[in-house]
């Protein structure tokens, strides 16, 4: 699964912050009663999520449990915070004058959009015999070579620290591909643990994302930018790792690599046949559009939250303490769809979680206005109330996007079309980025004139209303049920000695 993506948060204004003795009691009050919030959900929700994966030890092996753990929480974690060890790096130096962020941010989400390709790469192109070993190894070299680079040199390049940063974006891309290739499968065979294991992937994702807000700051601090970047090499050690764990059957086939061209040939073709079907092509052009209609407003409500005269002039750390309690009340949503939301249809639920996804906006149009000092609401009590609704509600929607989009690969070619699903929400995601940089130019919108924010914030969310209207193409069936008819799904499925075996720990064998 590749998490729902998140704009980085740009730099603020180098500009000091004067805040009154009133207000910085308030945000002091404010961080103690997050801390305790944030410790509490991540407990209650940790608890809630760890007997289900128990369960799914047990039905799909530990190590499939162990994978999308290294891969969901420890590699995409870190890379969170990436965008912003760029900045940090590239501070003060000629050439950052070059790069802006959205550049910047789209540069490293190319290796995203380019997952269909690494998605045939998986399931065509066995390297020694395995098709998903030697991609974990690979992701894992490529994350640690990046990082421990950037990290141990002291006049590392511009350009050379860019490309390093994208090498680790590249890492991050092949891992998700493979696991989401074994995520797949596991869907398809197994079908009544599909929404479980989406379950997971989305809790360790977001506890991933609130380790790398909780710890990036500190590790910046205590280390220095590059030190800090030379930690997230660490997670390359639980990839390599995972490589080797991974109990794959081996392919002998005497030919194998004058089959590459036919089985792509093959896939191709597979591709092509299966998103044909109105059960596929329907749902992918509805998942497509309601991502780029929610257009991304998210650098221009930066710079207000922390500008002096026109926003709430927020500092620095507390917009991070924003963004970790986002990540803790994304794991609230993980736990409130495993528990309430599971056995609903498809159809249903997404239309109730694009509706509230529309509806939890008006509270960025109620900040922006300053409606909530009228209603005596303070700026740091109404900011964490509207983060927290936002991200319980963006999970909700997400999760059952994925169950329903691993419903609709077909075995034998389960990882490259997965991929070429996040594929297609990739562009999603970019298209909304792109719309919303529009719109903001379009409004004036700029790191000092917020005059027209909010007319930014409505346009937003009248749009992210209007995909409702394309309900009718997603599917009524339960998040349980197969999609795909069965000359489809089993078309292309491989045999028996060529599929991958995720086990449990003390049941592999040396390889």
């Amino acid at each position: 699964m590749k998490p729902q993506q998140q704009d980085p948060p740009p730099r603020p204004p180098s500009s000091s912050t004067s805040t009154s003795t009133s207000a910085s009691a308030s945000a002091s009050a404010s961080i103690s009663s997050a801390s305790v919030f944030t410790t509490s959900a991540v407990a209650a929700s940790a608890w809630g999520v760890g007997g289900m994966g128990g369960m799914l030890g047990r039905e799909l092996g530990g190590s499939f449990v162990f994978g999308v753990v290294a891969v969901y929480g420890a590699s995409q974690g870190p890379g969170v915070a990436l965008p912003g060890g760029v900045g940090l790096l590239l501070e003060g130096r000629a050439a950052a004058a070059a790069v802006g962020g959205a550049a910047l941010h789209g540069l490293l989400l190319r290796p995203l959009a380019a997952q269909a390709p690494l998605g045939l790469l998986t399931d065509l192109v066995p390297v020694a015999g395995y098709r998903r070993r030697p991609y974990f190894v690979l992701a894992g070299v490529l994350m640690m070579g990046s990082s421990l680079i950037v990290a141990g040199s002291t006049g590392l390049a511009a350009w050379a620290a860019l490309v390093c940063f994208v090498s680790f974006a590249a890492a991050v891309a092949i891992a998700d591909v493979t696991i989401d290739a074994c995520i797949a499968r596991n869907s398809i065979e197994r079908p009544a643990l599909a929404p479980d294991i989406q379950t997971l992937s989305g809790f360790v994702s977001a506890l991933g994302g609130l380790v790398g807000y909780s710890l990036s700051g500190v590790l910046v601090h205590r280390l220095g930018s590059q030190g800090a970047l030379g930690v997230i090499a660490l997670p390359g050690l639980l990839l390599i790792l995972l490589g080797f764990v991974i109990n794959e059957q081996r392919t002998y086939q005497s030919a194998e690599k004058q089959k590459v061209w036919e089985k792509l040939r093959v896939a191709m073709r597979g591709m092509g046949k299966t998103i044909k079907y109105p059960v596929v092509w329907k749902p992918s052009l509805f998942m497509y559009l309601s991502l780029a209609l929610s257009i991304s407003i998210t650098e221009g409500q930066f710079y207000w939250y922390t500008d002096q005269k026109a926003g709430p002039a927020f500092s620095q750390e507390f917009v991070g303490i924003i963004f970790a309690i986002g990540a803790t009340a994304s794991m609230i949503g993980v736990l409130i769809y495993h528990k309430l939301l599971r056995d609903l249809p498809f159809r249903n639920l997404l239309f109730h979680a694009q509706l509230l996804y529309g509806a939890s906006g008006m509270l960025d149009l109620v900040f922006v206005l300053r409606w909530n000092l009228f209603l005596g609401i303070p700026d740091y009590f109404f900011v964490v109330l509207e983060e927290c609704c936002s991200k319980i509600i963006m999970k909700i929607r997400w999760i059952p996007m994925i169950v329903l989009s691993s419903k609709l690969c077909p075995l034998g070619i389960e990882g490259t079309f997965f991929a070429l699903l996040m594929c297609i929400d990739s562009l999603g995601l970019l298209t909304a980025k792109t719309g919303g940089g529009i719109v903001l130019h379009a409004l004036h919108v700029t790191r000092t004139d917020f005059e027209n924010l909010w007319l930014a914030v409505l346009i937003r969310n009248l749009l992210r209303l209007s995909s409702l209207g394309l309900i009718f193409l997603v599917p009524r069936a339960s998040q349980a049920d197969v999609l795909l008819p069965p000359d489809i799904l089993k078309a292309y499925g491989r045999n028996q000695e060529e599929s991958l075996q995720l086990t449990k720990f003390n049941d592999m064998e040396d390889v």
